[in-house]
């Protein structure tokens, strides 16, 4: 999502999102049009939003949803992306927020569409006032979330075969990656860090969900057993030591320059397993962050990495 500290922000934003919006135009469970093709008729809809013709000037404001875009061919209509939007490398980042939204910053880019995944300060409302057509991704809970707004991306941009291809590649690179998993006799244990500060994803994340396709045990579950902090507890030094996780995943090695070394040098740390057996794993806080194509290479660095215990 983006660079911040503390990375619980990200966290925040990832739960608000799915707690906010009522009034945008949330991705639909409608199923793409049988034999779609780059050159879809319009109008088409998705949930309450028609677009009468294909937009050529869309802004972004999730990283995700650029990412989406992007992959499925929509790039050449993406005209603006928002600050974060740093992949890939072609997309056009623009001045643009998409933690403080400004509805006249945004018109000002004459868009046709814009995609949102948050409705910070009713930005869906404004927008919608000036007649610019808006599209709310909110932050996935699931792989089915993935697949759905790249399905209603692919109808609302002209390019839904596109769509349904990434999918498919997506759940068949996903289904590789996992049909010969090694059958272990006890699942092995992980910490995913958002931050430094401690705070880590349950297994009721999309995150979590991702490391359950991995058949891993989270440690962070029982800090959230009741759900009051959306799936995004605060652990302690302690906590962690205790649970003496196989492997640790490090989501904060851009914005917070973790790593293996500074890891073993925090109070208690040198003694637990992950540490012992070299498995503090350095992930790309970005991929790590985001719910868009490039989530099959999370899975592929988690798999690669736990590959390497013998069963």
């Amino acid at each position: 999502m983006s660079r911040r500290t503390p990375r619980l922000f990200a966290a925040a934003l990832a739960v608000g999102a799915l707690l906010l919006g009522g009034c945008a135009e949330k991705t639909s469970n409608d199923t793409p049009a049988a034999g779609g093709s780059s050159a879809a008729a319009f109008p088409v809809t998705v949930g309450k939003l028609t677009l009468d013709k294909r937009p050529e000037k869309i802004v972004s404001l999730s990283p995700s949803a650029t990412e989406m875009l992007f992959a499925i061919g929509a790039g050449k209509q993406v005209t603006a992306v928002d600050d974060q939007s740093n992949y890939p490398a072609e997309a056009p980042k623009s001045d643009l927020s998409g933690f403080q939204p400004n509805a006249e910053a945004i018109a000002g880019k004459s868009p046709d569409l814009v995609v949102l995944s948050n409705d910070t300060n009713k930005i869906v409302d404004q927008l919608t006032t000036l007649k610019i057509p808006v599209l709310l991704t909110p932050a996935a809970t699931t792989l089915d979330d993935t697949y759905q707004q790249l399905t209603d991306l692919g109808k609302l941009t002209g390019h839904p075969a596109e769509a349904d291809a990434v999918t498919k590649k997506m759940k068949d690179d996903i289904a590789a990656l996992t049909k010969d998993l090694p059958q272990r006799a006890k699942k092995l244990t992980y910490y995913h860090e958002l931050g430094p500060e401690l705070y880590s994803a349950t297994s009721k994340t999309f995150i979590g969900s991702i490391y359950a396709l991995a058949g891993l045990e989270n440690i962070a579950d029982p800090a959230d057993a009741d759900g009051r902090n959306g799936g995004y507890p605060q652990l302690s030094q302690e906590v962690i030591v205790k649970a003496n996780p196989d492997f640790v995943f490090l989501a904060d090695t851009k914005c917070c320059k973790q790593n293996a070394d500074t890891v073993k040098a925090r109070s208690g740390w040198a003694g637990v397993t992950a540490v012992k057996s070299n498995q503090v794993v350095a992930l790309d806080d970005d991929i790590a962050s985001r719910w868009g194509p490039r989530v099959v290479e999370l899975l592929k660095a988690i798999v690669d990495a736990t590959a390497k215990v013998p069963a």
